[in-house]
């Protein structure tokens, strides 16, 4: 299994994911679909299915377009909204791209149609989770649709229970900006201050993996003293929502 980042629209990602037993390809949000299909054709692998993490016309924009350069795409995606979908997916709904074992995750908080697709390939020993704008590196989507219980169940509950080295491939670049929030409501992590110090010089910050954000993503660490201390808040959940408003202030 290979992932291969195609930066698009400025700061936004689409992936490529490879499966080399099959030598399939799908693509993760390929809103620049020419850019996209360049990518894929480098690397020599057939094109099957596209998987929409959410229905923001930065991330399913490109679907239609891309479809009608390949019409025979399955197009997975979390809700009606999502162009050219072929495939509605519900909360662990599991399907396979070749060899890899697909399971999807509704991670709802920014859209009420945010899908999380986990994926293993079994024969590698390898994970990789792509968040869309639910988790990012060192931060969350804004909730535009959702409450902070539901960001909370997203984060803390449902992406927190997977393994630990699953790598996480987000939807946006936001890595920079997320860590200097961070380090201001948790300055004291030494985690948290190596991963800025490592991130600080990076062009593509991905990716990440689960043990690494729930050691400095302070969404993923609204049960602990520092963030409470911060807040002024003890239940994780206010704690989530008074991080998210001033997250959004700074």
């Amino acid at each position: 299994m290979k992932v291969i980042p195609v930066p698009c629209l400025g700061d936004n990602y689409s992936y490529i994911l490879i499966d080399e037993q099959s030598r399939q390809a799908s693509v993760v949000d390929p809103v620049e679909p020419e850019k996209v299909l360049s990518a894929v054709k480098e690397t020599g692998m057939t094109l099957k299915t596209v998987l929409t993490t959410h229905h923001h016309a930065d991330h399913s924009g490109g679907n239609k377009e891309i479809v009608k350069a390949l019409p025979n795409l399955v197009v997975y995606g979390g809700d009606s909204r999502i162009p050219a979908m072929t495939h509605q997916l519900r909360n662990d709904d599991k399907f396979e791209l070749g060899s890899l074992q697909v399971r999807a995750i509704q991670t709802f908080g920014h859209t009420t149609s945010s899908i999380s697709y986990y994926i293993q390939d079994t024969s590698a020993d390898q994970r990789i989770v792509f968040t869309g704008d639910t988790l990012f590196v060192g931060g969350c989507g804004r909730l535009f649709e959702g409450t902070p219980s539901d960001m909370y169940e997203s984060l803390n509950v449902r992406l927190a229970a997977l393994p630990k080295d699953t790598k996480v491939y987000a939807g946006h670049e936001y890595t920079k900006a997320n860590l200097r929030f961070a380090l201001t409501v948790d300055g004291d992590n030494q985690a948290l201050k190596d991963k800025a110090q490592r991130c600080a010089t990076m062009a593509c910050t991905m990716p990440s993996t689960i043990g690494e954000e729930l050691a400095t993503n302070p969404f993923m660490r609204v049960d602990q003293p520092a963030l409470q201390k911060a807040t002024g808040k003890s239940d994780p959940i206010d704690v989530l929502a008074a991080v998210r408003q001033m997250k959004d202030n700074f």
